[in-house]
């Protein structure tokens, strides 16, 4: 019986982990494997018991790329309406915070995966790049358009253009990552901070979510109203009134996510 493409485990309360497990293929994103991984996550987004999702590979390879063997045959046309763009879409607007644990070499597809996480924690010895163009072709799920947006245009450019990859302390200074860690801790590092999401309000995490990542598609005074308007429907849930009253009770509150 062959090994499944991914594993599905909860480390913590509230926390759900999926692994990609294609190691003799190192971890290659192929259609099945993004398949999974995007259905996986739209059932963490409709389980109540789960509030937060991690997302790691290998001990040495988070995800090299996509499948080259599905790359080599397929056409322009094959490409346009191809399934995976609904997968990646489906990956962007799940509701829940999305965690990943990187060790070892997050490359093409996998970088991309990456950019869809909320918050990246990372082995210092991993390396992250886009080296689409060493193979006459370009990145295609946000490597050229969303990269450019986190680490600025002209390193966006050096690893879109040359394909060079970048180290782990270069993609934490890029704001590419937002921890380093020792080298096999990365998966132990997302779990401490997966199991702190999930102790908080969950409405709240996923509203600031959401207007947080709106910075990528509205002008700042468009931002500046879906802001005010997400903070306003807050204060009419059942977890603000809890919140505020623990707070002045001095004790722990007891969030329903309503």
């Amino acid at each position: 019986m062959s090994e499944p493409l991914i594993v599905v485990t909860t480390p913590a309360e509230g926390v759900s982990q999926i692994r990609i497990n294609r190691p003799d293929k190192r971890n290659a994103l192929d259609t099945p494997t993004a398949r999974m991984v995007a259905e996986a996550l739209a059932a963490n987004d409709a389980n109540e018991s789960v509030r937060v999702t991690i997302i790691t590979g290998g001990d040495k390879i988070f995800v090299a790329g996509a499948d080259l063997n599905e790359m080599a045959t397929k056409t322009g046309a094959e490409a346009l309406c191809d399934p995976r763009v609904g997968f990646w879409k489906a990956i962007r607007v799940v509701r829940k915070p999305i965690i990943a644990a990187v060790e070892g070499w997050c490359l093409g597809a996998g970088n991309e995966l990456l950019m869809c996480c909320d918050i990246a924690v990372a082995s210092r010895e991993a390396k992250f790049g886009q080296p689409e163009t060493n193979l006459g072709i370009m990145p295609g799920a946000g490597g050229a358009a969303v990269l450019p947006r986190l680490v600025g245009r002209s390193l966006a450019m050096k690893m879109v253009l040359l394909g060079t990859p970048i180290t782990a302390e270069e993609a934490r200074a890029a704001g590419l990552v937002a921890e380093l860690c020792e080298p096999g801790g990365a998966t132990a590092r997302a779990v401490e901070l997966a199991s702190q999401l999930a102790a908080r309000a969950p409405l709240a995490i996923q509203s600031a979510k959401a207007v947080v990542n709106a910075t990528f598609e509205l002008p700042l005074s468009q931002h500046y109203e879906a802001e005010r308007a997400a903070f306003a429907a807050l204060l009419d849930s059942e977890d603000k009134t809890e919140g505020v009253a623990a707070f002045l009770e001095r004790r722990t509150p007891v969030w329903r996510g309503k």
